[in-house]
């Protein structure tokens, strides 16, 4: 059941309109927070240029400009996402069938990625992996399905190449952050 709000309807036709992107779950919408860090900012084009590198041509990964959603449950804007899935290719401002999740954390939506926006991304019956980037220090975490439905966390650090089995590829976690000011 939808709390009561705005319809799925109600803010894709807002979306359309606004100057100021917004995010949807179940009923609710939530101006996205404001200017991202240059930090923020470089960690996603790092990690965009290693996938632009490395994805074949059946993947496409996208930034922070486009929509995920699920069953009109949600519309979210992950800082990265990677689809294989041919599905997407009719909608241009929104894709249903990532396997490949990345947020880069900040401290205003750190517990919300961590928690209810993960629990969200779960319900995506494609996804395989999701991937949380900290800005605070050199650290990311995946967290990977299991073939018994559970997610298992790994955290890779400084010195670590971090593995994403999903998309088949390594990333020097030095390498996410260059040019960065994390240490």
């Amino acid at each position: 059941m939808i709390p009561a709000g705005f319809s799925p309807q109600e803010y894709l036709a807002l979306e359309r309109q606004a100057v100021t992107r917004y995010e949807y779950r179940r009923g609710l919408v939530y101006a996205m927070a404001g200017s991202t860090t240059p930090n923020h900012n470089r960690i996603a084009l790092n990690l965009t240029t290693q996938l632009s590198l490395h994805l074949s041509e059946s993947c496409q990964f996208f930034s922070s400009d486009i929509k995920v959603n699920y069953d009109e449950d949600f519309y979210y804007y992950p800082d990265v996402f990677v689809t294989c899935d041919s599905r997407n290719d009719n909608d241009l401002a929104t894709k249903c069938h990532p396997n490949f999740i990345v947020e880069v954390l900040s401290k205003s939506t750190q517990q919300f990625d961590r928690k209810d926006k993960f629990e969200d991304y779960k319900l995506i019956n494609t996804l395989k992996e999701y991937v949380l980037i900290s800005q605070a220090k050199m650290q990311v975490e995946r967290f990977c399905l299991q073939p018994d439905g559970s997610w298992q966390s790994t955290v890779f650090g400084r010195s670590d190449r971090a593995i994403f089995t999903s998309i088949g590829i390594e990333i020097a976690v030095l390498d996410l952050y260059q040019g960065t000011s994390v240490r």
